[in-house]
């Protein structure tokens, strides 16, 4: 009875296994190979689920359906104008055929490896095809800066033009290459600093000039004030002219009134400022008695030929 109870538990256990081995599932992230004896047999399965396989027989071979990423490592690489660079770039790419993709590379660390040849005999031959100035360049500064120098491509444009070249290849291999970008581009060690030496001078030439130019502007500008200056003195000199003029007129308008008015009266009052303003006290005066200037004065004590003021 023993026996016969250890026997079905064999039965039982042989049984799970053969259906746990008879399913398998796939979720929304992964791409499956079934294969029997390590030949692919069927369609790729791409839907997620639960699926049934021959246990023992056949296998499911798991593949990534998300992008995947590239990262390249940085290569000296000889521009066309014979410039040695340091170029750093990545890349995104996904399982586009899982089939192929399986009877080409097996899985993704062959695929990483064969990519890596691609991508940088690619980069490698647009690089050395074209100048350091298209590697840098945008190709869109040219536009907001007319003082570039006009280039005929831009770094996009080479990027695009490496990722035309990858594509062609993977495709062969089952694979999508979905993106490639340069990471970074910058000269060897042993011309950076050389490089940096002629920047720096450049950039103190540019701001030299730029100093040179705020100068020579500001000379202008103090010149055009000094001009205005002098035209805005010379129009006031010349209208407190015309209004002191103008007065001068007024007043001897109104003095040739008055005397008009009153002669004697006038006469009078103008020979008493002509006293006021030329006796003063401690004055002499050597004139005539006779003289019409002391007309007002007769009778004052005055000596012969001179009058003296108290």
């Amino acid at each position: 009875m023993k026996i016969l109870s250890s026997f079905a538990i064999l039965i039982l256990i042989a049984a799970a296994l053969v259906v746990s081995g008879a399913f398998y599932t796939v979720n929304e992230a992964q791409q499956v190979v079934i294969t029997q004896f390590g030949k692919p047999i069927g369609k790729p399965i791409t839907e997620p689920g639960l699926h049934i396989k021959i246990p023992f027989i056949q296998e499911a071979n798991y593949f990534e359906k998300r992008f995947l990423a590239w990262d390249g490592e940085p290569n000296q690489i000889p521009t066309k104008d014979k410039r040695f660079i340091w170029v750093d770039t990545y890349a995104r790419w996904r399982i586009a055929d899982p089939l192929l993709f399986f009877q080409r590379l097996r899985n993704q660390r062959i695929a990483q490896s064969r990519l890596d040849d691609i991508l940088d005999g690619g980069t490698r031959n647009v690089v050395a095809s074209h100048k350091l100035i298209e590697l840098v360049r945008s190709g869109i500064e040219k536009e907001a800066n007319k003082k570039l120098e006009p280039i005929k491509y831009g770094r996009e444009v080479l990027s695009k033009e490496v990722l035309k070249q990858a594509a062609e290849k993977a495709k062969d291999l089952g694979i999508e290459i979905l993106d490639f970008r340069f990471k970074r581009i910058n000269y060897v060690e042993d011309v950076r600093q050389k490089v940096y030496a002629r920047m720096i001078a450049e950039r103190k030439r540019i701001a030299e000039q730029y100093r040179a130019e705020g100068a020579g502007e500001a000379a202008r500008i103090a010149g055009e004030k000094e001009r205005q200056l002098r035209i805005i003195t010379s129009q006031a000199y010349k209208t407190a002219k015309e209004i002191k003029g103008q007065a001068d007129a007024e007043a001897a308008r109104i003095y040739a009134d008055a005397y008009n008015k009153d002669s004697k009266f006038f006469s009078f009052l103008r020979s008493l400022d002509a006293y006021r303003n030329s006796l003063k006290k401690g004055t002499t005066l050597v004139i005539s008695p006779e003289n019409d200037f002391l007309r007002f004065l007769k009778g004052t004590d005055l000596k012969k030929g001179a009058a003296t003021t108290k």
